[in-house]
């Protein structure tokens, strides 16, 4: 018997989530049933293609080479059930994306909720996450990042305003410390740290009049989570370095106040960005069309 098309995803889902449970979830069947799709396919073709420990899962070196080579394959059938759904007229089907939390909070209302409601057909699964990924081996049809980190592959659609950074700090802080007036003063409060997913510390950026500087800043507190780094600076631990968009509201109410106004640069507008190589399903196009329209 050959092997079913189910028991080809199971095996591509693990590798790609490392867990049987995770895969499980992403496939909406139960771990059993995944499990057991993935030793019957190892007992069909007599070769064993994960390593299991009660701890991790990973692949043998035969279980890579079947993945590398399933893949596209597997790519290729649902571009071609994807193409023959999109002549049936209104979008449907699942649209996966993958997207830094931060972006993910900058597109829902604007981009994403209009489009759920004009395209009721369509499953919108939106994994957040910050580290980079490669979209394309993940399973994702498209991801939301900056255009400077959006690879040189890949089709970028941008939209909406640059991203801005802004130095906040609470007004009892300034009131006990002061206000830093250039970035060497910051060497003399205490800041909130940004740890990156890569697991170094952000260095805040600033420049004026074509002045680049990079502060390596120092604080009693480190964190990885922008809400995080927000509610330390409403209680006054230090200064933080955020989006305006996640701390806009804060300063609307008076529980931040901000500073180094003139030395905050714009960075890069966000993207839609997806394979270029690959035919566009009509979920991903109405999207497309959805964002160009808004603007």
């Amino acid at each position: 018997m050959r092997p079913g098309l189910t028991e080809l995803e199971a095996v591509l889902a693990v590798a790609r989530k490392g867990s049987f449970r995770a895969a499980a979830a992403a496939m909406e069947m139960s771990t059993s049933a995944l499990s057991q799709a993935v030793a019957s396919l190892e007992t069909r073709i007599g070769t064993r293609l994960f390593h299991r420990t009660t701890r991790s899962v990973r692949l043998t070196e035969a279980g890579e080479r079947f993945v590398a080579e399933i893949g596209p394959a597997l790519a290729d059938i649902h571009g071609a059930i994807e193409r023959a759904g999109d002549e049936a007229g209104e979008p449907s089907g699942t649209l996966r994306i993958n997207t830094s939390a931060g972006a993910a909070r900058r597109v829902m209302r604007p981009y994403l909720i209009p489009y759920m409601r004009r395209f009721p057909g369509v499953h919108l699964d939106l994994v957040t996450e910050d580290r980079l990924i490669d979209i394309v081996r993940e399973g994702f049809d498209a991801g939301f990042r900056t255009a400077d980190t959006v690879p040189g592959d890949m089709v970028a659609v941008p939209f909406g305003a640059p991203v801005r950074f802004a130095v906040v700090g609470s007004p009892g802080y300034f009131a006990e410390h002061g206000r830093p007036r250039s970035p060497a003063d910051l060497s003399r409060h205490a800041c909130v740290r940004a740890r990156m997913p890569a697991g170094h510390i952000y260095h805040w950026e600033f420049e004026k009049r074509g002045d680049v500087i990079a502060v390596d800043v120092d604080g009693p507190l480190t964190l990885d989570e922008p809400e995080l780094m927000l509610a330390a600076a409403e209680a006054g631990l230090g200064l933080t370095y955020l989006e305006e968009f996640n701390v806009a509201d804060s300063l609307a109410a008076g529980r931040l106040e901000r500073v180094l106004d003139d030395w905050t640069p714009s960075f890069d507008r966000l993207c839609l960005y997806y394979p270029g190589r690959r035919h566009v399903p009509a979920t991903l196009r109405a999207l497309i069309d959805l964002i160009r329209e808004t603007g």
